[in-house]
């Protein structure tokens, strides 16, 4: 195992929706694991192209966890879909069997289900975006809050977005799913924070994972315009005239996961490089 010293030596955290190569998820796990943490990385079965191929999610977990063993701590790779309590509950089942403390939770994991023009989306696209965007973080932190509560606290940090702060065009689903994150992150930090538990989010803006090209593609077909046009226009909103990349996302989270961040609750922190958050 690691050597003392790091800050989240000792601790187990657990990641959702990690398996995108270019996802906030894995640059989270990784950067907890140079921290010292052991980490259990989950994601919903399926396929993802990357590059010019198509691999399968739990392979790219497997990759991961692989990639965290190596730098001296414990990581399980572990399929999990979030909008199902059994899996859920048997994911912190096994994460508490590592040795040390389970320590953190990462609520990542997420869909774009439901995007796109707001007469479009169905009832049945609503009811996916709020079944993981919404209700599976919520049944992830009711499953993990009792083993922080044995174990005398822990620090759930939940993935927003600038969609939970304002809105864009184009985003229902999301954006309402999002803006509910918010509370949810709220609700946590006031009922047990005299437990010892924190509960945080992140607010991602133009962050370039594979969610956000594939916003970037979808946005293009419906305006009929470049790629690099709908990039440009976007980003012509942000102070520092660029999208982040996932490691900057993952900074923030892992500052909000440790021990500096020990009296921060109940905030929801924009990464959006000035980004203005809509209405």
């Amino acid at each position: 195992m690691r050597g003392d010293g790091l800050p989240l030596s000792g601790t187990t955290a657990i990641v959702t929706g990690a398996a995108a190569p270019d996802g906030i998820g894995r640059a989270t796990a990784l950067l907890l694991a140079e921290r010292g943490a052991s980490v259990v990385v989950t994601d919903v079965a399926g396929d993802l192209v990357v590059g010019q191929t198509t691999r399968s999610k739990l392979d790219l977990l497997d990759d991961l966890a692989a990639a965290i063993t190596s730098l001296g701590v414990s990581s399980v790779a572990l399929e999990v879909d979030v909008t199902k309590p059994a899996p859920i509950h048997r994911c912190v089942a096994l994460a508490r069997d590592i040795p040390g403390k389970l320590g953190i939770l990462v609520n990542n994991a997420g869909t774009t289900v439901g995007s796109g023009p707001f007469l479009d989306a169905s009832p049945a696209d609503w009811t996916v975006s709020f079944q993981v965007n919404l209700l599976g973080p919520a049944m992830f932190c009711q499953a993990v809050i009792p083993a922080f509560q044995a174990a005398g606290g822990g620090v759930i940090v939940n993935v927003g977005s600038t969609g939970s702060l304002g809105a864009e065009a184009g985003f229902g689903a999301y954006t309402a799913m999002k803006h509910g994150i918010i509370g949810l992150t709220k609700t946590i930090a006031a009922e047990f924070g005299e437990a010892g538990i924190r509960c945080n989010a992140v607010c991602p803006g133009y962050i370039m994972t594979d969610m956000h090209k594939e916003a970037n593609e979808r946005l293009a077909r419906e305006t009929a315009a470049p790629v690099d046009a709908v990039m440009a226009g976007r980003y012509e909103a942000v102070a520092l005239g660029r999208a982040g990349t996932p490691d900057e996302v993952a900074e923030t989270i892992c500052y909000l996961a440790g021990p500096e961040a020990s009296y921060v609750t109940g905030v929801a922190l924009p990464i959006a490089g000035g980004l203005s958050v809509g209405l």
